[in-house]
């Protein structure tokens, strides 16, 4: 549960994620910046989360004689060495170290108010250049390859294949799987269910074998075999193999004529009927169990491929959420639909603590976008919006954040001559995407081309993408920025109105 909680924030620009340099203590006797710098800094920091003028795609590689461009997210563990940086201090001694506390130390419920205070005031002291060139070398340490490394390896909800990743334990009241006696047997491993299979007639031709052995043991007919006198009631049955074998050939309808029931007597008719309903009432029902195993669609779901990455990107001036999905198949799945699941655990104003809590991702469910003419790979996308999880998300703390996106396409198997077994059934598809694989400022190069007379499609560049420029900024910045320069346009021009206003002429 703890591996969706949100990673301490790292030390980057506000708007980007390149390392800084550390702040320095002034020298003595430097000049103070004046107002006219201050406010020509703060007008450069907000330029910075524009986004630039757009540039050829890059495709893979880098275009020759240019420098290539820095990676949108990962650039600060990938251009940071292993090593200490030179201009870190040296380690703190443990006594310094055990005053860093973790980020939801201050929003556990049973802290006292008194130790919460006394952390509040710790926390507003204005702290050394020494501390905090110390706290970002322990920041740059946890954006090490090694450090990211390890913390990739934390617990999917979902694999990349479908699965999901919960084991169902404590179960107290099990007899309600046997009262959904079918579809327990269908959801079981083909092992287990070949085994029920098997098990469900070898046990009943021993038992009704052992009635017959006992019948024919009760009234003699064991120790008359062959007696011509004799009436017996099963004939030619002398021992329990015989008397299984007269079993197997009753129920199997087999009937060789050396062993039978004869009418001499009654109870061994009616054991004869009441073999041959059991028998038939079997054979319904696990030939039918059967059947559904073998034509569930569940290996239909292995030619529905999803794009490795999600990718973050402009599209029509707004930040979109996009990644890719493709059936291999040249039978198209029937009324496909998707949808998309934000699995995260969250702290509520109470205190109480929600693991793994679920939110929906629009996929265009009002607009009906969800709906799907699955017939060659589609880019899905997610508008971040203000009613989108991920409104106040920027480039720098998505790397802070764990969370994880479960995607979800479900459709209809077509009714096709191979798949007869399969038809008007559903098959779903399943695969996530956690936080290290969205790629910040990227997007996903065609794989489409038209070629005699055709539409081809290259799945050898399903998963290639190529960097754009993205601002990386969120969705609320630039929209509180949009907004901004709306306002300051529309005050300049009804200035420039009454500024252009001819002057009214006096009369005559």
């Amino acid at each position: 549960m703890l591996a969706y909680l949100p990673r301490p924030p790292t030390d980057t620009s506000r708007y980007g994620t390149f390392p800084q340099k550390p702040d320095l203590p002034a020298a003595p006797g430097a000049p103070a910046e004046d107002g006219g710098q201050k406010a020509a800094a703060a007008a450069a920091k907000r330029g910075a989360a524009m986004p630039n003028y757009p540039s050829a795609p890059r495709h893979g590689g880098s275009v020759p004689g240019e420098p290539p461009l820095p990676p949108s997210r990962g650039s600060l563990s990938a251009q940071q060495p292993r090593g200490r940086p030179s201009w870190c201090p040296p380690p703190a001694p443990p006594e310094a170290a055990a005053r860093f506390y973790p980020l939801h130390a201050l929003s556990v419920a049973n802290i006292p108010n008194s130790a919460r205070g006394r952390t509040s005031a710790r926390s507003s002291a204005a702290p050394t250049p020494e501390g905090l060139q110390g706290r970002r070398c322990k920041l740059l340490e946890e954006d090490s390859p090694m450090a990211q490394a390890g913390r990739r390896q934390r617990q999917r909800y979902v694999t990349k294949v479908g699965k999901c990743q919960v084991n169902l334990g404590n179960i107290q009241d099990k007899k309600r799987f046997l009262s959904d006696i079918f579809t327990t047997i269908v959801d079981l491993k083909y092992r287990w269910f070949l085994f029920v299979f098997m098990m469900c007639y070898v046990v009943t031709w021993l038992v009704f074998g052992f009635i017959y052995f006992l019948d024919a043991w009760v009234r003699g007919d064991v120790w008359h075999r062959g007696d011509p006198e004799w009436q017996a009631c099963i004939e030619n049955v002398d021992g329990f193999v015989s008397a299984l074998l007269l079993s197997v050939e009753s129920q199997r309808t087999i009937g060789y004529g050396t062993r039978m029931v004869t009418a001499n007597c009654a109870e061994g008719v009616i054991l004869l009927i009441a073999q041959s309903i059991v028998g038939s009432m079997i054979d319904a029902m696990m030939v039918g169990c059967m059947f559904v195993k073998i034509s569930r669609p569940k290996k239909r779901a292995q030619t529905l491929i999803f794009s490795k990455n999600c990718v973050i990107s402009l599209r029509d001036e707004k930040l979109c959420l996009m990644f890719r999905v493709g059936d291999l198949r040249e039978s198209h799945m029937v009324d496909a639909k998707i949808r998309a699941k934000l699995i995260k655990s969250r702290q509520t104003a109470e205190g109480e603590f929600i693991p793994l809590e679920q939110s929906e991702l629009n996929l265009g469910y009002d607009t009906g976008e969800d709906r799907l003419f699955l017939v060659e790979p589609q880019i899905i996308c997610h508008v971040i919006n203000r009613h989108s999880p991920f409104w106040d998300m920027s480039a720098e703390s998505l790397r802070r954040e764990q969370f994880e996106i479960i995607i979800i396409l479900e459709g209809i198997v077509e009714a096709t001559g191979n798949h007869v077994l399969a038809a008007g059934m559903t098959c779903q598809a399943r695969t996530s995407y956690t936080e290290d694989e969205i790629l910040w400022g990227y997007r996903f190069e065609p794989c489409m081309s038209l070629e005699k007379g055709a539409f081809q499609v290259d799945y050898s560049r399903f998963e290639m993408t190529f960097e754009v420029q993205t601002p990386a900024a969120s969705a609320k910045e630039l929209q509180e920025l949009r907004e901004l320069e709306q306002q300051e346009h529309s005050t300049l021009s009804l200035y420039w109105d009454q500024l252009v206003q001819p002057c009214a002429l006096p009369g005559p």
